[in-house]
């Protein structure tokens, strides 16, 4: 078992959340409980993923649920991009959040080799 606290990725997924919540502050209204919605729940998903997985037994067990947190970023990525092309970011904020998102998938990524 593992401290999710100690984990720095779990830092970092938890000040995008923030971010994501704030980006999304501005959507359209008859979004809120569209993209709006799925974008701060798959946001949210990341870090407690890592959380959730810290509890396992096992480093095998944490590991699959690092997996899952990856998936997650992944399908937030795909979200953010969607979102931009429907004009309800603009590029420099995407581009920021991007940036965050790839550093977090860099770390997980990490993560997951070593507990594997």
């Amino acid at each position: 078992m593992h401290n999710f606290r100690d984990f720095n990725v779990w830092k970092r997924g938890t000040e995008l959340v923030k971010n994501i919540y704030s980006a999304t502050s501005d959507f359209p209204s008859e979004e809120k409980f569209g993209i709006t919605s799925q974008i701060r729940r798959c946001a949210v998903s990341i870090p407690s993923n890592i959380a959730e997985g810290s509890g396992r037994k096992t480093d095998k067990d944490f590991s699959n649920f690092l997996s899952i947190s990856l998936g997650s970023q992944y399908e937030l990525e795909t979200q953010l991009i969607v979102s931009s092309s429907l004009g309800f970011l603009q590029e420099k904020v995407l581009e920021e959040l991007l940036n965050e998102l790839n550093e977090i998938q860099r770390m997980t990524r990490a993560l997951i080799d070593k507990f594997s």
